[in-house]
């Protein structure tokens, strides 16, 4: 690997949970390689982590993790360089982390491979932690919700964006600040992330878990208010919900792939047509997101709704993973 300037964070993706919720997609899909906006979330994040001035990048893989390395490769198209590490036994992402400690050199960025998130892209997290002289830097937004904090964990602040306290899944959230899946620690965070026992919960190795006894150990852990929507790819309808919310973002009635055929009179609004669709007849698509390869060939309209060439989910009836109806 090339020499990296000696300021440079490191990047790490972990990207190695099964999905179980995911069905009917997670036999044949590991979740950091589901469609946003036609390109995989984790090509997304890789993306992210190169903006953010990261060259060098771990994945750490294991349910068809190499469905992830054949993607991405080594990522010499994307600008940076890959390094994939599996993790053999699914012990939680702290377990999921520790897997790196010989190969991380220096600071590093860490994502979580299975959220979608938008950000205020004015807010770099790893220049906060730099210029703050910190340890750690947590992702955070402010939620009214406290159910949407009970599904994710807590981070108490004190008026220095110093964090004091974090909690996962709290039942009785004391705090209005959300974490999010984007992280920054100095590489001394592996010392607490050894000294981490399983939780009682689910008897796993939990990050927040670790960063707690990191904070006890008197690390300076800081927070930035830089997340303007995250969602956790839990359920299929978690997936149509952040590609229309990227979609919103850029601004877009549709996008269609370029080799995808489409009937002349078909009707799109607000849906994302894959490579090489076919859209056989002159029906109406609303809301819906079309995998590669899928074809489409009922006379039916759809709406609210994922297509893949092996099934179609309807989505009008549920609710995300985030407690909130499908629009």
């Amino acid at each position: 690997m090339s020499q990296l300037p000696d300021d440079a964070f490191e990047g790490v993706i972990l990207a190695a949970g099964r999905g179980t919720r995911m069905q009917p997609f997670s036999e044949r899909y590991p979740k950091p390689l589901l469609p946003i906006l036609n390109k995989p979330l984790i090509q997304h994040q890789v993306e992210y982590l190169r903006a953010l001035g990261v060259h060098r990048v771990y994945i750490v893989i294991g349910h068809l993790g190499h469905e992830i390395a054949l993607s991405l490769g080594r990522g010499e198209a994307l600008g940076v360089q890959i390094e994939y590490v599996e993790q053999r036994d699914a012990l939680g992402i702290a377990h999921a982390l520790t897997q790196l400690e010989r190969r991380i050199e220096r600071p590093f960025a860490l994502l979580l491979g299975d959220i979608y998130f938008e950000t205020d892209r004015s807010i770099n997290p790893l220049a906060a932690m730099r210029d703050r002289r910190a340890k750690g830097f947590l992702s955070v937004m402010e939620e009214s919700d406290p159910r949407a904090i009970q599904r994710n964990f807590s981070v108490s602040i004190d008026d220095d964006h110093r964090v004091r306290r974090v909690i996962e899944k709290p039942r009785f959230p004391n705090s209005r600040w959300k974490g999010c899946g984007v992280y920054a620690f100095d590489i001394s965070f592996f010392d607490a992330l050894r000294r981490t026992p399983r939780s009682a919960a689910r008897n796993e190795y939990e990050l927040t878990d670790a960063i707690q006894t990191f904070i006890d150990d008197g690390a300076m852990v800081t927070a930035g208010a830089m997340m303007t929507r995250d969602i956790n790819l839990t359920f299929p309808y978690d997936l149509l919900v952040a590609n229309l919310s990227a979609l919103r973002l850029m601004r877009a009635g549709n996008l269609v792939a370029p080799t995808a055929r489409v009937h002349p009179g078909a009707q799109l609004t607000n849906s994302i047509i894959g490579e090489r669709v076919t859209i056989e007849q002159p029906i109406r698509l609303r809301h819906v997101l079309a995998f590669p390869d899928a074809r489409i060939g009922i006379a039916e309209s759809i709406e609210r709704a994922i297509v893949t060439p092996d099934d179609l989910v309807d989505c009008k009836y549920w609710v995300t993973s985030e407690g909130q109806p499908l629009r």
